[in-house]
């Protein structure tokens, strides 16, 4: 008989990662997809994309053939108003295809990534929702079944961030784990200091997440490069750690940022931790900002797959404008039924993927 681990008295985060932390191999797609239809659940698949033509085909391609096995009943692209073809080539693929500036057009304009995901919500239907890189090279379709399976296989699992190996080359130098520089340099350490029931999240910063519907409405998003830091914390103030579940995934290929480009993204997320525990009482006032607060996002971000980089001057140290939870955002009422959609073309228009009639 196996003995149940020790409790970890010390560290909660430690034993979480110990008792909630899984591999992608133990959901197979026929695992996914039989505890699914037990349950009686449908699953979304969500896509921010930005310039991602070279990528996203290859993607949606892979998520069809998860649909047709039952494991994702609709998979959307929220186009970034690429120039590159990219809601193009994902309809033709078989996504249902969304311009970001054509949801929820109430808001105002779309602040980058995290806004666009906020307002996915409101074209979505699953009750598991799961978000992927629309950039990811040589994608598989262990990245979905990966990140579902926790959600319908694992009692209690609400939130399943994903980790995995960032193989970066520079100058000629190969690491085989050398990628995620923001994630190590910044958001990892932050959150040792800050809030260290989370220290042991191996890539907080992760853009492929799956969760419960219902959380994702109770959560208020960060619109930019904040929106994954942000979203683990606020889950583990919903949820707890036992709700909340990682997937190794194996290794993640996708275009990395140049060293300059990374002090904004770093930038960001530490303004959204700080905003947090400002909101906690644990910050003596609001987070700097050159700003009086109307200017504290602006529409410069690149919703890019990857995350999304807050634009302007790298010296200015900006506290991320926030969307509100989903359920307060006077949009549940305006959902219509799915019933019927299996693809679409650009802007939601009902059409039928090649091969699947």
């Amino acid at each position: 008989m196996s003995r149940p681990p020790a409790r970890n008295r010390e560290d909660p985060g430690k034993e979480r990662q110990e008792t909630r932390s899984f591999h992608h191999r133990s959901y197979p797609a026929d695992r996914v997809a039989g505890a699914l239809a037990e349950r009686g659940l449908r699953a979304s698949v969500c896509l921010p994309a930005r310039e991602c033509a070279g990528t996203v085909g290859e993607i949606v391609g892979a998520l069809g053939a998860l649909r047709r096995a039952g494991v994702v009943d609709e998979i959307v692209v929220v186009d970034a108003a690429s120039g590159d073809g990219t809601a193009a080539v994902a309809a033709r693929a078989g996504a249902t295809v969304w311009q970001e500036a054509e949801l929820m057009r109430s808001w105002g304009s779309v602040l980058g990534k995290g806004d666009a995901m906020w307002r996915a919500l409101s074209v979505l239907r699953g009750d598991l929702v799961c978000f992927l890189d629309a950039d990811t090279e040589q994608f598989s379709a262990h990245f979905l079944t990966g990140l579902i399976g926790p959600l319908v296989c694992e009692p209690g699992v609400s939130f399943v961030k994903a980790f995995y190996r960032r193989p970066l080359a520079s100058d000629g130098v190969f690491e085989a784990d050398g990628g995620g520089r923001v994630n190590r340099l910044t958001a990892s350490p932050a959150l040792a200091v800050f809030y260290p029931q989370l220290a042991h999240v191996r890539q907080p910063l992760a853009g492929e997440v799956a969760a419960r519907r219902d959380l994702l409405e109770r959560l208020p998003f960060a619109t930019g490069y904040g929106v994954e830091i942000a979203m683990l914390i606020d889950a583990w103030r919903e949820v707890g750690l036992q709700g909340i579940a990682e997937v190794d995934l194996g290794q993640h290929r996708n275009p990395h940022q140049p060293l300059s480009a990374l002090t904004p993204m770093a930038v960001t997320v530490l303004a959204t931790v700080a905003a947090r525990l400002e909101r906690e009482g644990r910050l003596a006032g609001p987070p700097p900002d050159a700003a009086d607060g109307s200017d504290a996002a602006d529409g410069n971000d690149a919703a890019d797959g990857a995350g999304a980089m807050d634009g302007g001057d790298a010296g200015r140290v900006r506290s991320p404008l926030e969307r509100p939870p989903f359920i307060r955002s006077g949009e549940l009422a305006a959902r219509a039924p799915a019933a019927g959609r299996v693809g679409a073309g650009v802007g939601g228009r009902a059409q039928v993927p090649p091969g699947e009639m």
